[in-house]
């Protein structure tokens, strides 16, 4: 009697296809048209207008915008940037850099949700993708948090926290590099249906 209680609790595997499974219909029944609309507008007003002012005070080289890099050269960039603009780059990862990646993913994963929904079906296994954008949400906090560290005890060495920056930066391009592909796919996958009506 006891043992099927324990079993029950103790299957990662389910339990976590489940959990995700759950998340991902979370989602997408949050996607409706509408919310899916403004989210669109948000993260395109950001790109065209906040995104260029944003990035007119950000050095050329930035370890956020780079997709691989090693623990020498997060150190060089922070050397590069002196105390000020060590000081100016963790303000800005402390702010900005908190609401933008919400700003993405949200309209990642509404946007592949709603795609795959018109284009695929709501029984479409590949719903499932729009978790993705979060896994980039993920990476890129961790990242910042990483890189916040390393600029904040600059000169002194941060071990194991710089070898992760390194680490969490290309996670997170892969994840929202894959996450466009996806959306682009979707995108398509509705052109496709109705070229065939």
């Amino acid at each position: 009697m006891i043992y099927p209680l324990i079993s029950e609790y103790i299957s990662p595997p389910q339990s976590t296809h489940v959990l995700i499974h759950r998340i991902s219909q979370i989602i997408t029944r949050a996607s409706e048209t509408r919310l899916v609309s403004i989210f669109v507008l948000v993260f395109l007003g950001t790109v065209i207008f906040v995104l260029p002012a944003q990035s007119a005070g950000t050095p050329k080289e930035s370890p956020d915008l780079s997709i691989f890099y090693n623990v020498e050269d997060l150190y060089r960039i922070a050397e590069s940037y002196g105390e000020e603009g060590r000081a100016e780059y963790i303000q800005a990862r402390l702010t900005f850099d908190v609401v933008w990646p919400l700003v993405y993913t949200v309209f990642l994963a509404s946007s592949i949700s709603w795609l795959y929904v018109m284009g695929f079906g709501e029984s479409s296994r590949w719903l499932c993708s729009n978790l993705l954008p979060i896994a980039g949400l993920i990476f890129d906090y961790l990242e910042n948090g990483a890189t916040v560290i390393v600029m904040s005890n600059y000169p002194a060495r941060t071990p194991f926290v710089d070898i992760a920056a390194t680490i969490f930066t290309p996670l997170k391009w892969i994840s929202l590099g894959i996450s466009f592909l996806f959306l682009f796919i979707g995108i398509g996958k509705i052109i496709g249906n109705k070229i065939d009506r």
